[in-house]
């Protein structure tokens, strides 16, 4: 019986690793595929269509491109943070940040902080650290810009020759870029999110 719990708890940690692998795989591959969408920034509030919605695929914000990399693997972060606010509206920064009253599905999760308070609900919140090793492929980190503006990207597994640091895609004004840029501004957080 000991045996066989024994083999058990490795081959779930085995496949939980390895789903782990591929998710890793799956969502930097989808973010790099972001950089070669010629983007125009432009945040500007639009009325989305419920799931799924999406603003034109010629504009879009930091978030967009987590958003689109997220989708490309069936994850729909505009349904996930709708749901998760119409719930637990107080857990979200909205009504402080924005004045609002309850969730709105066209922009809350184009919007930097509600992404940060969704990814520590439910994903797994990583040190902030100034050792680039602590950043892992398929992380998210957000930085607050001059100006305090909130900016979010994806961590890749292409290393900047340069640094040694590993390279974001991020659309920072000029599109999705994959850039060396992870220690250019201030590290507001750092996350981890594999949906179930």
């Amino acid at each position: 019986m000991k045996m066989t719990r024994r083999l058990l708890v490795f081959v779930t940690i085995f496949v939980s690793q390895a789903s782990s692998a591929n998710f890793t795989e799956e969502i930097v591959s989808a973010a790099l595929a972001r950089t070669k969408h010629q983007v125009q920034y432009d945040g500007s509030y639009r009325v989305l269509k419920y799931p799924g919605g999406d603003v034109p695929p010629h504009v879009g914000v930091c978030t967009d491109v987590v958003i689109r990399t997220y989708r490309a693997l069936g994850v729909d972060l505009q349904v996930l943070v709708h749901e998760d606010m119409s719930k637990n509206f107080k857990s979200y920064p909205s009504k402080k940040i924005w004045g609002l009253k309850r969730p709105d599905k066209n922009i809350d999760h184009r919007r930097v902080p509600n992404l940060q308070a969704f990814f520590k609900r439910h994903g797994v919140v990583l040190e902030v650290s100034n050792n680039s090793s602590a950043y892992k492929a398929g992380d998210l980190v957000t930085w607050m810009l001059p100006g305090n503006l909130p900016h979010i990207g994806i961590v890749t597994s292409r290393k900047s020759v340069a640094s040694g640091n590993p390279m974001i895609v991020h659309n920072i004004g000029a599109g999705p870029k994959l850039e060396d840029m992870l220690f250019e501004y201030k590290i507001t957080g750092h996350y981890r999110y594999e949906p179930e």
